[in-house]
C-alpha cells in the first residue's frame, strides 16, 4: 500500500509543479501592450497628445526609430502648441479610442496678409527652455514617461527634415502569477511525502525477506519409557553433543544479522534518496520572485498630518518646474562662463538683457585692454535655495531664483530674475545681485504653485509702489536726512544710501586735495533707468521688487584753460581712448537692487535683500 501512496504522490507532485512552471512559461501572457502610431503625411514636427500616451494605465514607454538624430521633448500641451503655432506639424490625437494623425497648418493673422509671417522653417527644437525635459539619440530613441493630464510630446529631427514616423508606444501589463509559488511549494511537499512513503515501503519489503528459524525435524517413534538409570559414561558422552547442538542453534541466527557497516550504508542510501527532492524543491523556490506569491494584506503607512496649500480657482501653471529651472540656470551659467572667457558679447546677449548685459559689454571692453582685471563672478548652480516662478500661461514669463554654492562658503548667494519674451526665446537674466547669507527672504509661495506678477493696479496694496521704489531710494541718497522716504527703508538700505553719499564727498575732497577745487567741479545724479521694475508677490501680501538705477558722476572744468586729466584712472582711459578731457568727463554706474516691500498698513520697513554695482560707461563731454 505504501508503494501505491508513493506513486500517487509522485503523480500529484508532477502535476502541481508542472502547473506552476507552465504559468511562468507557456501560459504566461505578453509583458507589454504596444500601439504603433501611423503618420500619413511627413512634416518636420510631430506632436503626440498626452491622451494617446495615457490610453492605458501604467508607465509609458516611447520608442522612436529613424535615421540620424532623433529629438523628443515633453511639456505642457499649450506651450508646445504655442511653439508650433507658426509652423506646419502633424498632430496625433485620440479619436474614439484610436490614434489619428492630422496635419496642422501655421496660424496666420489678418495683419500678415495672404502669405503670412510665420517663422522661417527649420527651427531646431533642441536646447529650448520651454521643454520640461528633452532627449536626443542616434537612429533609435527609447524613453520611459509618466505624463499627467495636460502634457504632450514633441518629436522631430532638426526642424528641416521630416520627423521620424516609426513610433511605438507601449505600456506594461501585469504578468504576476501569484499561484506559482503555492503550486510549486505544494508539489514539493507532496513529492517529499511520496519519497518518504517510497522509502518506508522499501524498508518494509526488505524486512519481510529476512532469515527465518528452521522447523523441527521428524519426530521419533514412540517407545516405552525406560525408567532404568543409564550409566554415567553414556550421559557424559551425550552432554558434549547436546552442548555442540546448542552452539549450532545459537550461531545460526547470528549469521543472518547484517553487520554495522551494512546498516550505515542502508541509512546513507535512504538519505541520498531524499536529498535530490529537497534540492529540486529548493531550486524551484529560489526561482520564484515576489510576483509568484499572493500578496497578502500589506500594511499601509499611517498618514501624517501635513500643511496644505489651497490652490485658487483658475490658477495658472507655474512658468517653470524645479527641475526645469535648475537646467535653465545651469545652461545660463555655462553660456556666460564661455562668453566671459571668450569675451563674446553676442553669446552673452543670448542669456543677458538690460543692465546685466550693459555691464557685461563694458567689462569685456575693459578686460580686452586691462589684462589683470578679474572676470565677472560665476553664477552658483549647485543649489537653488529659492524658486519663485510666475504663474501664467502667456508671455512674457518671469522667474526669480536664489542660488548658492555648497562647496565654497566664500561665494555669496546670487539672486536674479530671468524673463522669457516669447515661446521661441530662451530665458534671459535681467537683474542680478549678490546677497548676504544672513539676509532673510520673505515667505514665498511654493515653486509648484507659483505667484503673480504685480501689476499697476495690484501695487496699490504695497507700502511703496514698484514704480516709485527706485526714485524713493534715489531721493534718500540725494536728500539724506531730509528725504521723506528715509523712514520707509530699513537700516541696511540707509547704510547703502549713506555709503553712496560718502563716496560723492570723497570725490569732491579728492579734487580739493589735488588743488583742482577752484578749476573744476563735480556733479552727481542718481535715478531709475528706463527698465521697468520686476515685482513678484509674496505670501504676506508683499512683494520682492527688483529695480535698476543709474548713478552718474560728472566732473567739468570751471575755467576755459583747465582740463580734466584721468591720471591713474585706467578704466577712464580705456573707455574713452584719451588721457584728458577739456570739457569734462561723465562716469556712469549701474545699480541693481532687490527689495522686500511689505503690504500697505504693515509696520515693517522696506528691506534691502541684495545689491550689485557695475561701471557702465565713461564718456568725454563734447
Amino acid at each position: 500500500m505504501r508503494f501505491v501512496w508513493a506513486v500517487v504522490a509522485f503523480v500529484l507532485a508532477t502535476l502541481l509543479i508542472g502547473a506552476g512552471i507552465a504559468q511562468r512559461t507557456i501560459f504566461m501572457g505578453p509583458s507589454a501592450q504596444q500601439v504603433e502610431l501611423s503618420v500619413e503625411e511627413p512634416t518636420p514636427y510631430l506632436l503626440v497628445d498626452g491622451a494617446v500616451l495615457r490610453e492605458n494605465p501604467g508607465q509609458q514607454t516611447l520608442l522612436v526609430r529613424g535615421d540620424g538624430d532623433i529629438f523628443a521633448a515633453y511639456g505642457r500641451t499649450a506651450d508646445l502648441e504655442a511653439w508650433l503655432s507658426d509652423a506646419t506639424y502633424t498632430s496625433i490625437d485620440l479619436d474614439d479610442g484610436s490614434p489619428t494623425s492630422t496635419v496642422v497648418e501655421p496660424e496666420v493673422s489678418s495683419e500678415d496678409g495672404e502669405t503670412g509671417s510665420a517663422e522661417e522653417s527649420g527651427r531646431n527644437p533642441a536646447g529650448s527652455d520651454l521643454w520640461l525635459d528633452s532627449f536626443s539619440e542616434q537612429d533609435q530613441l527609447i524613453t520611459d514617461m509618466q505624463l499627467p493630464e495636460g502634457m504632450s510630446v514633441l518629436i522631430a529631427k532638426d526642424g528641416t527634415e521630416a520627423a521620424p514616423d516609426d513610433i511605438v508606444v507601449s505600456w506594461p501589463l501585469d504578468t504576476s502569477t501569484p499561484l506559482v509559488g503555492p503550486l510549486i511549494a505544494a508539489g514539493g511537499a507532496v513529492l517529499l511525502f511520496g519519497l518518504v512513503m517510497y522509502v518506508l515501503a522499501i524498508r518494509h519489503q526488505r524486512r519481510g525477506r529476512g532469515p527465518r528459524r528452521k522447523g523441527p525435524g521428524p519426530m521419533p517413534a514412540t517407545e516405552p519409557i525406560d525408567l532404568s538409570v543409564e550409566p554415567a559414561p553414556v550421559r557424559e558422552a551425550l552432554e558434549p553433543q547436546a552442548a555442540q547442538a546448542g552452539d549450532e542453534k545459537t550461531e545460526e541466527p547470528t549469521e543472518s544479522k547484517p553487520d554495522k557497516s551494512e546498516r550505515r550504508a542502508l541509512g546513507t542510501r535512504r538519505r541520498l534518496l531524499v536529498l535530490p527532492a529537497l534540492g529540486v524543491a529548493g531550486l524551484m523556490f529560489a526561482g520564484c520572485s515576489s510576483d509568484s506569491w499572493p500578496q497578502l494584506g500589506e500594511a499601509s503607512p499611517t498618514p501624517s498630518p501635513t500643511q496644505t496649500v489651497i490652490t485658487p480657482e483658475n490658477q495658472k501653471p507655474p512658468a517653470v518646474t524645479e527641475a526645469q529651472a535648475s537646467r535653465i540656470l545651469q545652461n545660463i551659467a555655462k553660456t556666460l562662463e564661455e562668453a566671459d572667457t571668450e569675451m563674446d558679447i553676442d553669446l552673452a546677449a543670448t542669456r543677458l538683457d538690460g543692465t546685466a548685459l550693459s555691464a557685461r559689454s563694458t567689462d569685456y571692453e575693459l578686460r580686452a585692454t586691462l589684462k589683470d582685471r578679474a572676470m565677472p563672478a560665476a553664477i552658483p548652480t549647485e543649489a537653488i535655495e529659492v524658486l519663485l516662478p510666475q504663474a501664467t500661461d502667456t508671455w512674457p514669463r518671469t522667474v526669480l531664483v536664489l542660488s548658492k554654492s555648497k562647496s565654497d562658503d566664500t561665494v555669496p548667494p546670487v539672486i536674479l530674475t530671468m524673463t522669457q519674451a516669447d515661446p521661441w526665446s530662451n530665458y534671459k537674466v535681467t537683474n542680478m545681485a549678490e546677497m548676504q547669507a544672513s539676509t532673510e527672504v520673505p515667505q514665498l509661495a511654493p515653486a509648484w504653485l507659483g505667484t503673480s506678477l504685480i501689476t499697476e493696479k495690484a501695487s496699490a496694496f504695497l507700502a511703496l509702489s514698484p514704480d516709485e521704489l527706485a526714485s524713493a531710494f534715489a531721493d534718500v541718497v540725494d536728500a539724506g536726512e531730509k528725504s521723506e522716504f528715509r523712514s520707509a527703508f530699513d537700516p541696511v538700505t540707509i547704510a547703502l544710501a549713506d555709503s553712496i553719499t560718502e563716496s560723492r564727498k570723497a570725490v569732491t575732497q579728492g579734487l580739493a586735495d589735488n588743488g583742482a577745487a577752484e578749476t573744476s567741479k563735480a556733479a552727481f545724479d542718481i535715478a531709475a533707468n528706463d527698465e521697468p521694475p520686476v515685482a513678484l508677490a509674496t505670501l504676506d501680501s508683499g512683494a520682492i521688487v527688483a529695480v535698476s538705477l543709474v548713478d552718474s558722476e560728472t566732473i567739468t572744468p570751471t575755467t576755459s584753460d583747465a582740463v580734466i586729466r584721468f591720471g591713474e584712472n585706467e578704466e577712464a582711459k580705456t573707455l574713452t581712448g584719451v588721457e584728458e578731457a577739456s570739457k569734462g568727463v561723465k562716469t556712469t554706474y549701474g545699480l541693481q537692487l532687490f527689495f522686500s516691500v511689505p503690504s500697505q498698513g504693515s509696520t515693517e520697513q522696506v528691506r534691502l535683500l541684495a545689491v550689485h554695482q557695475d561701471i557702465l560707461d565713461v564718456e568725454v563731454i563734447k
